[in-house]
C-alpha cells in the first residue's frame, strides 16, 4: 500500500497541490523530489521541510537530471527540450526550439526525455512518432528509433513516451498507442518487442497505453500504464 509524499489535495496551484502531475524524480541533493506540475506549468522541488517553484511559466511533461545536477525539462507547448542550472529560470535549448515540425532540427509534442553519459539528449517526439538523439551543440538531431510514420510494424513507433537508453546505447522505448515496449540495439532500422504488443488490455502479457519505464539493478523492468492504472514489473535481459 503506498503513502501520499506530495500533494493529495484536490487539483490547484496553491502550496501543496498539483494539477495533472505528469511526471517524477529523485532530488539527490535535497533527498526530495522534484516534480513536472503540468497543469500549473511549473517544476516544484518538493521535500518535507520545503516546497520551491524552481521552473515556472513552462509545458512540461517529462524530466530529468544529469550526473552534475543539469535538470532537462520536456516542454511539449513549445516543443523543445531546455537544460536548466538549478536556480536558473531561462534554461538553454539542447533540442528543438525551431517550432512544431517534423524537420530534422524540429520537434513535435515532445513528451520524455534521456541524457545518457556523454550528455546526449534523447527525445520521445510523439507526434512524429520517432526518437531523437541530439549530440552536445548539434543544431539538428538523430532519428534513432522509428520515424517512419505512425504504424505498428518493427520499423515504426505510435506515440512514443517513455525512453531509457543503457550503457551500450540499446534504447528501450515505451511504445505508447501499440501498447508494447521495444528494444532497438544501436545502429538497428527495426525494434525488437519486449513487453507487451499483443494489443490493449489487462492481461499478464499485455499493455494498456504504456507512459513510463525504468530499470532497477537486478534488469528487471517497470512499466507505468496509464489505461490500465498500474505499474507491471517484467523479468526482460538487458543487452
Amino acid at each position: 500500500m503506498g503513502r501520499v509524499v506530495a500533494g493529495g489535495s484536490e487539483s490547484g496551484s496553491r502550496r501543496g497541490q498539483f494539477s495533472y502531475p505528469t511526471d517524477v524524480i529523485i532530488d539527490k541533493e535535497s533527498n526530495g523530489l522534484i516534480i513536472s506540475d503540468y497543469g500549473n506549468r511549473r517544476v516544484v522541488r518538493w521535500s518535507r521541510e520545503n516546497e520551491e517553484v524552481i521552473i515556472s511559466n513552462v509545458g512540461c511533461w517529462g524530466l530529468t537530471v544529469d550526473d552534475v545536477g543539469l535538470i532537462y525539462i520536456a516542454d511539449c507547448d513549445k516543443h523543445e527540450i531546455r537544460r536548466y542550472q538549478m536556480g536558473e529560470n531561462q534554461g538553454t535549448i539542447v533540442a528543438g526550439g525551431n517550432g512544431v515540425g517534423s524537420g530534422l532540427n524540429q520537434l513535435n509534442h515532445p513528451t520524455c526525455v534521456f541524457v545518457d553519459r556523454d550528455h546526449s539528449v534523447y527525445v520521445s517526439d510523439s507526434n512524429n512518432h520517432r526518437i531523437m538523439k541530439w549530440i552536445v551543440g548539434a543544431k539538428q538531431g538523430i532519428i534513432v528509433a522509428g520515424g517512419q510514420g505512425s504504424g505498428n510494424s518493427l520499423t515504426q513507433l505510435s506515440s512514443p513516451y517513455g525512453v531509457f537508453v543503457d550503457h551500450s546505447s540499446t534504447i528501450y522505448v515505451a511504445d505508447g498507442s501499440n501498447h508494447r515496449i521495444v528494444r532497438w540495439y544501436r545502429g538497428a532500422t527495426q525494434g525488437e518487442v519486449i513487453v507487451g504488443g499483443h494489443g490493449p488490455g489487462n492481461q499478464s502479457n499485455q499493455l494498456n497505453t504504456p507512459f513510463g519505464l525504468s530499470f532497477d539493478r537486478e534488469g528487471n523492468i517497470y512499466v507505468s500504464e496509464h489505461s490500465n492504472h498500474r505499474v507491471q514489473k517484467f523479468n526482460v535481459q538487458k543487452s
